[in-house]
């Protein structure tokens, strides 16, 4: 068991709903509106647990170019398209606004969300900018919300970023989890869709064994999966999922199921 909230799973597999451009974002599209953004994301969602995945993260990741504080507009109808589709789910969920840690919390807090996945520690040079996030606000959010029980994941190594700390990233994760409270350490690659270099998954995995566990963040596809969950204790699913392995297009059911296929075996 990883977490109560995936009962006896084990390798689990989480698969990315992408929201379309929120309201704010410059590809978002005004004239579908938020409705437009519900009918997609419940399509995913359908898609995705037809498949067969263990849970489903919410995900803003048409929003570019991408901000560190969610603008109002984005942060509400993120919320609202959530709470819209939370009839469909019937497997547990997080969240994550890209790159904004306290907007992460704030939605999921309020949706009911099972966990949350964000930057949450170190400092970072980013095709954004610098990027300095603020764990202790985060967590203490999550306090004052009521909601100890959501899990925090903490993604050690951003995408479209480099770190500015010379520490290996195996003792990096180790002191996310002494010093921050980590629930759960992701590995990812340096964008969107690649994977994760696998000697640092390793390191990681030993470095925090038996604390908390260690999930492939990006790049999983079915010809990987196999060996990376010989040494994580899950992944997170997104452009893989998708119609031609895009980022951009909608899910696959025929993609999703064929992965599943393999990870029961493994399992």
């Amino acid at each position: 068991m990883i977490f109560d909230f995936l009962g006896s799973r084990r390798k689990a597999v989480i698969g990315m709903c992408h929201i379309g451009a929120l309201p704010g974002a410059p590809l978002y599209d005004a004239a579908g509106g938020v409705d437009r953004l519900i009918d997609g994301a419940i399509a995913d969602i359908e898609r995705l647990q037809d498949g067969g995945v263990d849970a489903i993260m919410f995900g803003n990741e048409n929003d570019r170019p991408y901000v560190f504080k969610a603008p109002p507009e984005g942060l509400a109808a993120m919320t609202a398209v959530v709470q819209a589709c939370k009839p469909a789910l019937k497997v547990p969920f997080g969240v994550n606004y890209l790159w904004d840690p306290l907007a992460s919390v704030s939605i999921g807090a309020t949706t009911g969300a099972a966990f949350v996945r964000e930057i949450f520690t170190g400092v970072f040079a980013s095709d954004m900018g610098m990027w300095q996030p603020d764990c202790a606000a985060a967590a203490r959010l999550r306090h004052n919300l009521g909601r100890d029980d959501m899990k925090m994941f903490f993604n050690i190594n951003a995408e479209f970023a480099h770190s500015l700390d010379r520490r290996p990233v195996a003792l990096r994760a180790r002191s996310a989890v002494f010093s921050s409270l980590a629930d759960a350490i992701l590995v990812s690659g340096p964008l969107t869709g690649q994977s994760a270099d696998q000697t640092d998954l390793a390191a990681v995995a030993e470095a925090v064994a038996g604390t908390v566990p260690v999930f492939a963040n990006t790049g999983v596809r079915i010809d990987t999966v196999a060996q990376i969950l010989s040494v994580a204790d899950g992944v997170i699913v997104g452009t893989h999922f998708k119609v031609d392995g895009d980022t951009w297009k909608p899910v696959d059911g025929d993609r999703v199921k064929r992965f599943m296929d393999v990870v029961e075996g493994l399992r």
